[in-house]
């Protein structure tokens, strides 16, 4: 009898550790000193990385990129903030797609792309964050290789070890708009959603933001999926999307974070970013339709929606905590 003793005591303490590991998944304060990321993962952080760079070099060929660099400036440092504050383990990269997709996608090793749509649908920035914040935690869980995983050992049966481990690129699909990315990499699970969701409100909060920003945009997106359901089929067959996801959001939120006296909504930055981004789209869809357009030189006489204030600050608009 004596033998038993000795797995029993492991089955205890096992469980013990992953009892205190949720509980590290449950406080905010904790970001940065949980591993979040744990599992049967076939990849290492540095092929993790290097897949992902290679990808992503893959989606910049096909898609056409916005090069703004008011834009892409401000959306990379929306995306920094947020990363600084998550359990994320590898640098990050932020780059905006044309695109009328109200979406954002993650590729493995903290490459991540957002389109164009999801900023016109995101009137606040905490909205904003709560889309980009959502990405950077499926990074964080490493739920790509994860997945990639799962799905190798799926089919270990029937495919050799060498196409597993090497050949991810002979399984590419055509995903998102018009972009050539292995499905594995894109597809998420419920329960992968449902995490990101928890952790990407949690970074959110750690960096400031009002969490319910997460919920409000989820809601507009729900939203569009119920009047234009054809259009959001592609973006929901990646990122499953229910009324009871969005009031589990909520509850988690009222759960485990502690309220602020105040939390940032918006700032005055993020709003001229936006209607910047705006104001191309519509120069380029004109462009796009033939139609001759008159550009002026930087400093030959530009309007004043082109000129930027360098000496004015940003205002930041908070929400209060009402009691």
């Amino acid at each position: 009898m004596r033998s038993l003793s000795v797995p029993i005591l492991c089955l205890v303490v096992v469980a013990g550790l992953a009892h205190a590991g949720d509980k590290k998944k449950d406080d905010p304060s904790q970001i940065g000193n949980r591993d979040v990321g744990k599992g049967v993962n076939f990849y290492s952080i540095e092929r993790e990385m290097a897949l992902g760079k290679q990808l992503a070099q893959e989606v910049a060929r096909q898609a056409k990129l916005v090069d703004d660099p008011l834009v892409s400036e401000y959306v990379n440092r929306i995306g920094q903030n947020l990363a600084r504050n998550s359990d994320a383990k590898v640098p990050f990269s932020f780059q905006v797609i044309e695109g009328e997709e109200p979406n954002a996608f993650a590729l493995p090793g903290g490459y991540i792309f957002v389109y164009t749509g999801l900023v016109k649908l995101a009137d606040e920035e905490d909205e904003f964050a709560g889309a980009v914040a959502h990405e950077i935690a499926h990074v964080a869980a490493r739920h790509m290789t994860r997945q990639a995983t799962k799905s190798q050992i799926a089919n270990m049966a029937t495919i050799p070890l060498s196409v597993l481990l090497g050949g991810w690129a002979g399984m590419a699909a055509r995903q998102g708009a018009g972009l050539a990315v292995p499905t594995m990499f894109l597809k998420f699970s419920r329960g992968d959603e449902s995490e990101a969701d928890f952790l990407g409100t949690q970074y959110m909060y750690a960096a400031g933001y009002d969490p319910t920003g997460a919920v409000s945009i989820f809601e507009k997106i729900e939203s569009l999926n119920r009047s234009k359901p054809s259009a959001m089929a592609r973006i929901f067959s990646t990122h499953p999307m229910d009324a009871d996801r969005i009031q589990k959001t909520q509850k988690e939120i009222d759960r485990i974070l502690p309220a602020k006296d105040e939390y940032v909504v918006s700032t005055s930055e993020y709003h001229d970013m936006r209607e910047r981004l705006i104001r191309l789209d519509h120069r380029q869809k004109k462009d796009d339709n033939g139609r001759p357009q008159l550009r002026r030189a930087p400093g030959n006489g530009a309007g004043p929606e082109d000129r930027q204030d360098s000496d004015e600050r940003p205002t930041i608009r908070r929400r209060e905590l009402v009691e």
